[in-house]
């Protein structure tokens, strides 16, 4: 069990504590909640996004869904989901869809809902449709102390 080369380096650079867990393979985010045994609000997903000529990373809870003029509210300008293939290569060790929140690992830009603030526990995609990456809430926090919050999801 595994997770993506470049999320590994980064949790390890940033000298956090988390452990993987492995479930069977899923096809999107409130399934993979279910078959971990996971609350879907505890899972964390990253959408990517494309605005102006730039990718950004929407981190919402996994129950939720990114509401796109909420985004655009809080940048001031126009956003749109970008493709699967544009989100691969931003993501090039990561399985298609199987997107980790850490966009900072990748050097993207990101976001996050304030919904996911008080967490006590996370998960999120380890960069494959069959790891998840667990860690506290104030390890989360800690990784995400940079990141800009909005209520960015319903």
């Amino acid at each position: 069990m595994s997770i993506a080369m470049e999320l590994q380096r980064y949790l390890e650079d940033s000298h956090v504590s988390y452990d993987v867990t492995e479930h069977k393979k899923t096809s999107c985010s409130s399934k993979t909640a279910e078959a971990s045994h996971v609350p879907g609000d505890s899972l964390a997903k990253g959408v990517v996004l494309k605005w102006n000529e730039t990718y950004l990373l929407a981190i919402v809870p996994a129950t939720r869904h990114v509401e796109l003029d909420k985004v655009e509210e809080f940048l001031d300008g126009k956003v749109k989901l970008a493709s699967e293939q544009e989100a691969s290569r931003l993501f090039p060790d990561c399985e298609e869809g199987a997107i980790p929140v850490m966009g900072g690992a990748y050097g993207v830009p990101s976001i996050i809902d304030e919904l996911l603030e008080d967490s006590q526990e996370i998960y999120f995609e380890g960069g494959d449709h069959r790891s998840l990456v667990h860690m506290s809430g104030d390890e989360f926090s800690y990784l995400m102390c940079d990141v800009p919050r909005s209520q960015i999801s319903a």
